[in-house]
């Protein structure tokens, strides 16, 4: 994809279902006794591996042009897959399964490409095996291919050591198989779709708070069953942060993203575009199915540098490369801190988006958990190497538009990974 500068970006755009939450939708729909209807589902690469792999094992998912039907079997009711489960690229599906299959009768193999495969799943390895299950690294090398047996689980109390949903969701999700109590003990409350979402179902779990921006554990009891929902999944915040960004960026603009998904524990990046003077305003907030949603109203700004770190990290780490090319664009300079995770995502997004921006002429310096970002000056045109990771490809898509001369996104198309029709919807506002 070849992209050049453009001014005056208009309209309204509505946003994919979040990625996050439609994952969930299928697997706990799957658990659950009877039908659930699952409206806005995402049908992004990452998602539809999780549809795969409970088809696998004997689900029955009916794909329609506005819904999802799911025919739940119970938390009982999954049968043996005669293959390896693919979970391509997805590491919320290898994470949040990994849990679900620790509880069932039979032996499972989960294996994704190259990328996820190289993802670390220790963290979730050494918890389940706490519990009692019996789950190994295939290579012994920590990472998938994992090779997950039958065992007797036990509840447990966990506490991480990271803030991370996919591990909480994991030990939550053993729990439901648990015969005792689980709680998830994390540093900062991250991301709570599965809380949320499970006790829309039926779950037994809670969410204890200590003091405000300190840990926060998650309490989940066994359960006898699940039963089917209708949801409507909000849009997706993460997608969502590239046009707020373009309407901030780009001169003469003024976008309505609808729908989204403004859940606290995912909407950080509201914060910061507020925090660097961004001009943006919620409209029509609501509340469905225990999920905050609003249309955000964006018109063009002159950012300024402001330092991210601390609480707010979880909030917002997979909208950092989008904050990172803000940060260029900004006057002054924009610290980022206590983001580690970044190392460990589709690709090392630190040195990803260090190596990016300085090809597009911004001074930036890449630290050990986060980096320092010298704004202002004008952005040039470049070759983005987005290494096939989804988020880079659409941060550096929105730099380009502010940029002097041409920029060439390699391997654009790994964008359908979270987003298929993310250039067709830019065409829509100009």
């Amino acid at each position: 994809m070849e992209l050049t500068s453009i001014t005056g970006l208009k309209g309204e755009v509505s946003i994919p279902g979040d990625k996050s939450i439609s994952h969930r939708s299928v697997m706990f729909a799957s658990l659950a006794n009877g039908m659930t209807e699952i409206h806005n589902f995402l049908s992004g690469a990452d998602c539809l591996a999780t549809i795969d792999c409970f088809r696998k094992m004997g689900i029955k998912i009916e794909e329609h042009q506005n819904r999802i039907l799911v025919h739940g079997k119970g938390l009982h009711g999954l049968t043996a897959p005669s293959e390896t489960l693919q979970v391509k690229n997805s590491g919320t599906t290898t994470r949040l399964l990994s849990g679900i299959l620790a509880g069932q009768p039979f032996s499972t193999s989960l294996s994704g490409d190259e990328s996820l495969n190289s993802r670390p799943m220790k963290r979730i390895i050494e918890p389940l095996t706490q519990m009692g299950a019996h789950i190994s690294s295939l290579h012994g090398n920590g990472c998938a291919p994992l090779v997950i047996e039958p065992g007797k689980l036990h509840g447990i109390h966990y506490t991480s050591p990271v803030a991370s949903a996919q591990v909480k969701s994991c030990i939550l999700l053993a729990g439901l198989y648990a015969d005792g109590e689980t709680s998830v003990t994390e540093p900062i409350l991250s991301r709570n779709h599965t809380e949320l979402m499970l006790k829309e179902f039926g779950a037994d779990i809670r969410t204890v708070h200590q003091l405000a921006g300190s840990e926060a554990t998650s309490v989940i009891q066994p359960c006898p069953e699940l039963h089917g929902q209708k949801i409507t999944v909000p849009g997706d915040i993460s997608s969502a942060a590239y046009f707020i960004a373009a309407g901030l960026l780009v001169p003469d603009s003024e976008i309505l993203v609808k729908n989204v998904g403004i859940n606290p524990t995912r909407a950080g990046l509201l914060k910061v575009c507020e925090d660097m003077g961004g001009n943006i305003t919620l409209l029509n907030e609501r509340t469905e199915a225990g999920e905050k949603m609003a249309d955000i109203l964006v018109r063009s700004s002159q950012l300024h540098g402001i330092s991210i770190h601390g609480d707010i990290i979880p909030t917002l780490i997979d909208e950092i490369p989008i904050i990172a090319v803000m940060a260029a664009c900004a006057e002054g300079t924009t610290i980022i801190r206590d983001a580690q995770e970044l190392r460990v995502k589709e690709t090392d997004r630190i040195e990803t988006i260090t190596d990016n921006l300085i090809a597009m002429g911004c001074s930036v310096l890449p630290t050990e958990d986060g980096m320092v970002i010298k704004g202002g000056e004008p952005l040039k045109g470049a070759t983005i190497h987005t290494l096939l990771d989804h988020r880079i490809a659409m941060a550096f898509s929105i730099a380009a538009l502010v940029a002097d001369g041409r920029t060439k996104i390699l391997d654009s198309h790994c964008i359908d990974v979270s987003y298929p029709g993310f250039y067709d919807a830019f065409e829509h506002l100009l």
